[in-house]
C-alpha cells in the first residue's frame, strides 16, 4: 500500500510554488479578456493562394479605421482578425476588400487588390460592450454559485460523519483543492495571453466551470471511500486516508486518462476554434487528478492533526 500522506509536505511544497508562479502571472501579466467580455469583433478567413504577411493584412485593413487589429495566422492559409466592435456594413466592406470572397458557397465579387488571394469567410462574431461587460458580471456569478453549491451538497452528502471531521470540513478541503485546478490553469493562460496573445473567451470558461465539476467528482469518490471506511472499519484516520487513496487510484488515474485522450485529440485536430477549450481541459483535468489524489487527502491529514494540537 503506497503511504501517500507520508509525503505531503513535498505535495504541499509542489503545490505552493505552482500556486505562486500562477498568482504571479496573474498579477504580472493578466488575462487576456477575448472579445466576449470586452465586446469587438472576430473575422476568420481562409485564403484560396498564398497567405500574406500580417504586415500586408494590417496594410490592406488601415483604410477602415479598426484600431488595433490583432492577426492571427490558423493553419497553413487562414488567418484570424480581432477587433473593435463593428456593423455589419463596416464587416462586408472588410470582405469585399479582400477580393472575390466565397461565403457558404455563394460567390461575391469584390475590389480586386493586386497581390491579395480569394479568400472564403470562415467565421464572423461580433459582441458590443454592453453585452460583453453583462457576459463578465455573470461568469463571476455563476463561478461563485458553483464553488458554494460544492460546499453545501459535500457538507450534505457527508453529513453523518462527524468524527474525526465533521462534514463541512470536507467541503472547504474541496474547495481548497479547486482554486489550485483552476489557478494553475490561469497562470497558464496568463503567460500564453502575454506571449502569443491567447484570449479568454466563453469556450476556456466553459473549459474551467467544467474542470470544477471533473475535480469536485474525483475528490468526492475520494472522500466517499473515506467515509465508508470510517463507518466500517475505523482505525487511526490518517491510515484510513491511505487505504481509500490506494482504493481509488486505479479508477481514477483510468478515468482521467480516458478523458484526456479525447481531449488531447480535440485539441490536435479539433481546429482552431476548440483549440483552447481543450487546453483549459487538459491543464485543469491534469491538475485536477494531481489535486484530488495528492493534496485532498493530505489536507484532510494536515487539518485532522492541527485540531488534534489545538485540542491538547
Amino acid at each position: 500500500m503506497i503511504n501517500f500522506t507520508k509525503h505531503r509536505r513535498i505535495y504541499f511544497i509542489f503545490s505552493g510554488i505552482l500556486i505562486l508562479a500562477s498568482i504571479v502571472c496573474l498579477v504580472v501579466f493578466g488575462l487576456n479578456p477575448g472579445i466576449d467580455f470586452t465586446g469587438g469583433s472576430i473575422l476568420e478567413i481562409e485564403y484560396k493562394g498564398e497567405r500574406p504577411s500580417n504586415q500586408e493584412i494590417t496594410e490592406q485593413l488601415s483604410e477602415f479605421d479598426l484600431g488595433t487589429v490583432y492577426i492571427q495566422p490558423t493553419g497553413e492559409k487562414g488567418v484570424i482578425l480581432r477587433m473593435k466592435h463593428i456593423d455589419e456594413s463596416v464587416h462586408q466592406e472588410i470582405i469585399q476588400s479582400f477580393g472575390q470572397v466565397e461565403v457558404e458557397g455563394l460567390e461575391v465579387q469584390g475590389v480586386e487588390l493586386v497581390g491579395i488571394s480569394s479568400v472564403e469567410e470562415r467565421r464572423f462574431e461580433s459582441i458590443g460592450p454592453v453585452i460583453g461587460q453583462e457576459l463578465k458580471e455573470k461568469t463571476k456569478i455563476v463561478v461563485a454559485l458553483v464553488l458554494l453549491s460544492i460546499v453545501i451538497y459535500i457538507a450534505l452528502a457527508f453529513r453523518k460523519i462527524q468524527k474525526p471531521l465533521k462534514s463541512w470540513h470536507y467541503g472547504i478541503i474541496s474547495v481548497l483543492a479547486l482554486f489550485h485546478d483552476i489557478l494553475i490553469p490561469l497562470g497558464i493562460f496568463a503567460v500564453l495571453g502575454r506571449i502569443y496573445n491567447v484570449e479568454i473567451t466563453i469556450p476556456v470558461i466553459t473549459a474551467l466551470l467544467a474542470v470544477l465539476g471533473y475535480s469536485v467528482n474525483n475528490t468526492v469518490v475520494v472522500f466517499d471511500r473515506i467515509r465508508e471506511n470510517l463507518l466500517k472499519r475505523g482505525g487511526l484516520f490518517e491510515d484510513v486516508v491511505d487505504m481509500s487513496l490506494n482504493q481509488t487510484l486505479t479508477r481514477q488515474i483510468n478515468t482521467s486518462l480516458t478523458t484526456l485522450f479525447v481531449v488531447a485529440a480535440i485539441f490536435f485536430f479539433g481546429g482552431e476554434t476548440l483549440k483552447y477549450f481543450a487546453l483549459a481541459l487538459i491543464l485543469g483535468i491534469a491538475a485536477g487528478t494531481y489535486s484530488s489524489i495528492f493534496l485532498a487527502g493530505s489536507l484532510l491529514v494536515l487539518w485532522f492533526r492541527w485540531r488534534e494540537r489545538r485540542a491538547g
